[in-house]
C-alpha cells in the first residue's frame, strides 16, 4: 500500500480555475439533493448550483462528470501532518514528552503539507481536515484547520490557530511517578493553570505601557481559551471523565469540545445540558481502555439526544497513522444514521462546529470550489471516488 500512496504523491494536481461540475446527484447539504445537478465553479468560488435543466454550462468549460457529486469531506479531527506515514520518530510530531501541559506548542510549526497521508486523504475526497497536536498529554499544543491541497502550511491554511488539545483518563496520565497521575491531579493542575493565566490578563490590562509583565507563551495560550477565541478539544472517553470537563468548561466559562466520548450514551442527558458538542470517536476505532464501551451507535444516539455532533479520524498509533472519515461515516450510516445524516457529519455539520462553514462544507454559491465526486454511493463498499476538487483546482482524478 505504501508504494500506492507514494504513487499518488507523485502525481501532480490539475489546474483548473474555472470548471463545470455534474452529477446524477449532487448533494449539496444546503437543500434537498439534485437531481441531474451541475456545480459551476469560477476563480475558486462556486457561482451556480442547480438543476441542469436551468443551470447551462458555458461553452467550453472544462466539465467533471460523476454518478454522486458531494461537498468536499471535512475531517473533524486529525493529527495528520504532524503524525506522518513513515511511522518513525522522525516523523512523529503530535505528541510533546517533555511536560505535561504545553498549549504554547502551535501546529502550523510541526505541519507537512507534503506528507504522503495527505494526499492520501485527498484521493478520497477529504479536502479539509481539522489536525494538529494529539491526545496523550493534560495540553499537548495547538490544532489548526487546513486544506489538503498538499502545498505548504501558508498556502493551504483555513484558520492557524484553532483549539487547544487537552486529555483527561488514561490519555492524560503521565509515566509512573510523574504529574499528573490521578483523575484529581489532572482537574487540579488545569485548575490551576486557568487561575494563572486569569492573573496574567489582569496584569497585562493594568500594567502601564512599556511595563508589562514579561511574555509568556504559555499563559497566552490559556489567555485565548478563557476568552472563548479558541475551545478547549478535551479527548475524555469514560463517563466521570467527560462530567469532570463539563464542570471545568462551566467553572472558567470555556468553549468546550468533547473529543472521542464512548461513554456518552451512559450520560446524554448531562451533555445535551452543557450545550458542548462532540466530535465523535472514530465509528471503527479499537474498544479498549477508556474506550471500551465506545459503540458503532454511539453517533445515532448523539443525534436522536440532539447533541450537535462530527465525526472524526482520530490518531491512530500505528501504520498508516490515519483513518478516513468516508469509511467512518458509512458505519455510522449502517448503524443508525441516515446517508445525508451521516454525510453531513463529515460536511456542514463538521464545519459548523469547526467554524468554517461560511467558506466550506456545503455547495452554495460564494462557498470555495470544493467538491468530491463518485461513482456511486460515497458509503457503499463498492463505490470509487473518482475525482476531488480543491478551491476549483482538480487535485485528483484517479479511481480511489
Amino acid at each position: 500500500m505504501r508504494h500506492a500512496i507514494l504513487a499518488i504523491a507523485l502525481c501532480a494536481p490539475l489546474a483548473a480555475q474555472t470548471l463545470a461540475v455534474k452529477g446524477e446527484t449532487v448533494y449539496t447539504m444546503a437543500g434537498a439533493p439534485i437531481r441531474d445537478g451541475v456545480v459551476i465553479v469560477r476563480d475558486g468560488k462556486i457561482e451556480r448550483v442547480g438543476p441542469a435543466a436551468s443551470t447551462p454550462i458555458p461553452a467550453g468549460m472544462k466539465t467533471l462528470s460523476a454518478k454522486v457529486v458531494t461537498p468536499g469531506l471535512i475531517d473533524a479531527h486529525s493529527t495528520v501532518g504532524l503524525s506522518g506515514i513513515l511511522n518513525q520518530s522522525h516523523d512523529q510530531d503530535q505528541l510533546e514528552g517533555s511536560a505535561p501541559i504545553q498549549p504554547e506548542l502551535r501546529a502550523i510549526d510541526a505541519y507537512n503539507a507534503k506528507d504522503p497521508l495527505v494526499t492520501w486523504l485527498r484521493s478520497f475526497g477529504v479536502t479539509t481536515i481539522h489536525t494538529g497536536h494529539g491526545p496523550g498529554a493534560l495540553i499537548s499544543g495547538q490544532t489548526m484547520i487546513v486544506k489538503t491541497l498538499g502545498g505548504t502550511v501558508e498556502t493551504d491554511m483555513v484558520k492557524a490557530e484553532s483549539m487547544v488539545a487537552a486529555s483527561l483518563g488514561d490519555d492524560g496520565r503521565a509515566a509512573a511517578g510523574k504529574s499528573p497521575g490521578t483523575r484529581a491531579k489532572m482537574i487540579a493542575m488545569l485548575r490551576t493553570e486557568f487561575l494563572k493565566a486569569q492573573d496574567y490578563a489582569a496584569k497585562l490590562a493594568k500594567a502601564e505601557k512599556g511595563k508589562e509583565p514579561a511574555r509568556d507563551l504559555r499563559l497566552e495560550a490559556l489567555g485565548k481559551v478563557l476568552k472563548g477565541e479558541m475551545p478547549l478539544m478535551v479527548t475524555v472517553n469514560k463517563a466521570n471523565d467527560i462530567l469532570a470537563a463539563i464542570r471545568l468548561g462551566k467553572e472558567f466559562g470555556l468553549k468546550l469540545v468533547l473529543d472521542g466520548a464512548a461513554d456518552a450514551p451512559l450520560i446524554l442527558d448531562e451533555i445535551k445540558a452543557s450545550g458542548y458538542p462532540v466530535f465523535v470517536h472514530p465509528s471503527m476505532a479499537r474498544p479498549n481502555g477508556d474506550a471500551e464501551s465506545l459503540s458503532l451507535e454511539t453517533a445515532s444516539k448523539l443525534r436522536a439526544a440532539g447533541i450537535p455532533f462530527a465525526i472524526q479520524s482520530g490518531f491512530e498509533g500505528y501504520v498508516p497513522k490515519t483513518r478516513v472519515i468516508l469509511f467512518e461515516a458509512a458505519l455510522a450510516a449502517a448503524n443508525g444514521l441516515t446517508m445525508e445524516q451521516a454525510l453531513a457529519s463529515i460536511t456542514i455539520e463538521s464545519a459548523k462546529l469547526l467554524g468554517i462553514d461560511s467558506r466550506v462544507g456545503s455547495l452554495a454559491p460564494g462557498k470555495d470550489g470544493d467538491l468530491a465526486l463518485y461513482d456511486g454511493d460515497p458509503f457503499e463498499y463498492t463505490t470509487h471516488a473518482v475525482g476531488v476538487v480543491i478551491a476549483g483546482k482538480v487535485v485528483s482524478d484517479i479511481k480511489r
